[in-house]
């Protein structure tokens, strides 16, 4: 916990890292969806007509989506490819955020049960000179901060 007069600065959005479990992709330049929804159960007692209890309904986790530069690499695009033909493999993983050295953890967020959904490939154009970038949407089954 902080002192009083003391600064506290926020974390940054730019120096994360994705681990998924078995998968060693190399950086990522976005991540995004890291969220929940709580649905709220409106209740009217009986007697009580000028109220509505608020409880709370099911959980919903926010897809994760990762975007990153085109590389030789296929890992994720293999880990898609086995859903596409059935075989639904679900990994864990964990987005991670580092101070500014790049030397120490400063938050976690721990994902459960992860596959991919879907995957947007790289927009091309020879009128550009951007880097071509793929997307993969993860849906999983729980996010917890660590």
């Amino acid at each position: 916990m902080a002192q009083t007069g003391q600064r506290v600065d926020p974390f940054r959005n730019f120096n994360f890292l994705v681990e998924l479990d078995d998968i060693a992709q190399a950086s990522f330049s976005e991540c995004s969806g890291l969220g929940s929804h709580t649905e709220v159960i409106e209740n009217r007692e009986g007697g009580d007509n000028g109220s509505v209890r608020k409880l709370p309904g099911r959980t919903t986790f926010t897809d994760i989506s990762l975007k990153w530069g085109l590389t030789s690499s296929t890992e994720l695009w293999l880990w898609r490819q086995q859903v596409t033909e059935g075989n639904v493999v679900r990994r864990n993983g964990s987005i991670v955020v580092f101070d500014l050295a790049n030397s120490a953890e400063v938050a976690r967020w721990n994902f459960v049960r992860a596959w991919p959904t879907k995957w947007d490939g790289p927009a091309l154009s020879a009128k550009a000179n951007d880097i071509a970038v793929d997307t993969l949407v993860l849906a999983h089954e729980g996010l917890t901060r660590v």
